[in-house]
């Protein structure tokens, strides 16, 4: 990643419009995207699409490395679909598919297997790189994941997660025994100081982030539970849960540096989805099983306690 500097000459433009015009090769969009993922500050403050800065500003803008130029391409990949009509798609996402194409997964990712589905029916609003895409899972998150066929569908539903109406279930195994049967974790995330491919509590430019859990089961050092986010940052659920002591089962990442229980990369299922739908408004409820890795990994576990 690299980070570029600039200082504001005139006041009153907006901050996409800006970056777009100050950095090389940086459309409008993708300067929207480094807004919403926290990437551009002004004197450690996050700035959003529409501020605008001020002259004598300095800005900040952390650039992802750049990805490689490769032709997105439909591939024919098994998808599980959970819901599907002419507006949105969900989808069951396997552990191991990473989302869109990024640098080093240029192919086999769940864009490349919704355009196969899909054909062009997809909005353009995620980007090139991402279309239909309304918000993020992690390569090795599993569970369900909604993107949009449409702008006026996928623009409704961003609207959803803006106002935290799309709600977002997820269920995971903790390392540790938890004191509570329940609790909230409210610490702003931001970009890691000493790490900028890791997010932390505190970290640069930090946003709001908020994350509900609840015990589902416990068992000799570490506990199953279910968490809902209220926000929705970047790793929020495996950083909010490394802050408190309780790093996911398999997160060496955040977490333990070496695998458990038979497991590299965190056990973490989204299992429940619901949002209006954006053209009948009526409430969509979705709900998947737990994934075979996840029934394996509470099986091992040994019996609750």
């Amino acid at each position: 990643m690299a980070e570029v500097l600039i200082k504001v000459e005139e006041s009153g433009e907006r901050i996409d419009a800006l970056l777009a015009r100050y950095v090389d090769g940086l459309t409008r969009a993708a300067a929207q995207r480094l807004l919403e993922a926290g990437a551009v500050t002004a004197a450690g403050r996050a700035l959003r699409k529409n501020d605008r800065p001020r002259q004598g500003d300095v800005i900040s803008v952390v650039l992802p490395d750049e990805a490689e130029e490769t032709e997105l391409a439909a591939e024919d990949i098994p998808l599980d679909v959970v819901y599907e009509d002419g507006d949105v798609i969900v989808v069951n996402k396997p552990r191991g598919m990473v989302v869109h194409p990024a640098p080093g997964h240029p192919d086999g990712t769940l864009v490349n297997a919704l355009l196969h589905h899909c054909g062009d029916s997809l909005s353009g609003i995620g980007g090139e790189k991402r279309p239909g895409i309304v918000h993020r899972i992690d390569k090795d998150t599993s569970g369900l994941i909604i993107a949009a066929k449409n702008d006026f569908a996928h623009l409704a539903l961003s609207a959803q997660l803006a106002d935290r109406s799309l709600s977002r279930v997820y269920e995971a195994v903790a390392c540790g025994e938890f004191g509570s049967d329940s609790g909230t974790v409210d610490a702003p995330i931001g970009r890691s100081f000493k790490d900028r491919k890791r997010m932390a509590v505190g970290g640069a430019a930090a946003r709001s982030a908020v994350t509900h859990w609840e015990v589902l089961a416990r068992y000799r050092g570490y506990t199953h539970i279910r968490c809902r986010l209220e926000t929705g940052r970047t790793h929020q659920i495996r950083v909010h849960m490394a802050h408190i002591g309780h790093p996911l089962l398999g997160d060496m990442v955040y977490g333990r540096k070496k695998p458990e229980k038979g497991l590299e990369g965190q056990c973490l299922h989204a299992r429940e989805l619901k949002f209006i739908h954006p053209r009948t408004l009526e409430p969509v409820h979705l709900e998947t099983e737990l994934p075979e890795y996840f029934a394996m990994v509470l099986a091992r576990l040994g019996g609750q306690l």
